[in-house]
């Protein structure tokens, strides 16, 4: 294996990322992309290079996108408002089908084509063609379609994985009477990172990582400091769903969860194969 041949000129030296390597190969690593992250193509095509470059260093990556951006970008112009929930946004059955457009018609082929691009196999896992999450209610009626995955069928995943392909899930759920649900991205790619024992878990946002009340990156968490911050108010909206999303998935199992900062290019390389790091970890 050349190295040199796919290894991206802005990432990390190559020399400093040769430490790092072994620590994950054969190891299955959760990439969550999202975040105003996707609406830019330079950094979009960045990740889909790290996914690629993970997958043939013999990492076993796992995609999950989000999708906020563009959703709101679609509703604003259809002249739909938007209502959220402890971050969480409301979804009616307006709301519902433009969500199912986004994620299944264009953020999620487009992200498997791009993927592909970069020389890594990729298939698309999503609510119409392999269902992986199965939901039997809404999280609150006043959210609307909006649900926890209940049961997670791992067996597609594994199948995937087996034929050394990326699975890139898209993170809506269905019911028994084949109901469509939105999922919050962070909340799926935390239950897929708990059911299939990642060894990593990374959660791509537009922020540089959780913040103080200074607004100064805190680089390393505890599982009863992040609580806190929580209850104390200085973790709030759409950060409250990633953080326990990273409690629940340390709980079960998983050995490091991350916040990454997306807006830096090749963030996922910088995290997994530097000793500088991209974000916020999260341990016990």
């Amino acid at each position: 294996m050349n190295i040199v041949e796919f290894w991206p000129k802005d990432a990390p030296p190559l020399e400093e990322a040769k430490n790092y390597i072994e620590n994950y190969q054969g190891k299955k690593i959760i990439l969550k992309y999202g975040g105003q992250v996707m609406a830019n193509d330079q950094l979009s095509k960045a990740f889909a290079q790290d996914a690629a470059v993970c997958k043939k260093l013999g990492v076993k990556p796992l995609v999950i996108h989000g999708g906020g951006p563009q959703i709101q970008q679609k509703l604003k112009f259809l002249n739909i408002q938007s209502k959220f929930i402890l971050g969480l946004r409301v979804t009616d059955e307006n709301v519902i089908k433009i969500v199912e457009e986004v994620l299944l018609n264009e953020i999620n082929p487009d992200l498997v084509h791009s993927i592909q691009q970069y020389g890594a196999n990729a298939e698309s896992v999503t609510v119409k063609n392999n269902n992986i999450f199965n939901v039997t209610r809404a999280i609150n009626p006043e959210l609307g379609f909006v649900a926890d995955p209940e049961e997670l069928n791992i067996d597609i995943l594994n199948s995937i994985i087996d034929r050394d392909i990326i699975p890139v899930i898209a993170p809506m759920g269905r019911d028994a009477k084949g109901q469509f649900y939105n999922i919050n991205a962070d909340t799926a790619a935390g239950t897929v990172a708990n059911k299939i024992q990642a060894e990593r878990l990374l959660l791509m946002t537009d922020v540089p990582g959780v913040n103080d009340k200074n607004g100064n990156l805190i680089s390393k968490l505890t599982i009863g400091e992040a609580e806190g911050l929580i209850q104390n108010e200085t973790i709030t909206g759409g950060m409250i769903p990633k953080i326990k999303t990273c409690i629940s998935a340390i709980k079960s199992g998983v050995k490091g969860v991350v916040i990454i900062d997306g807006r830096k290019a090749h963030a996922v390389l910088f995290e997994l194969f530097s000793s500088a790091g991209a974000g916020t970890l999260i341990v016990q």
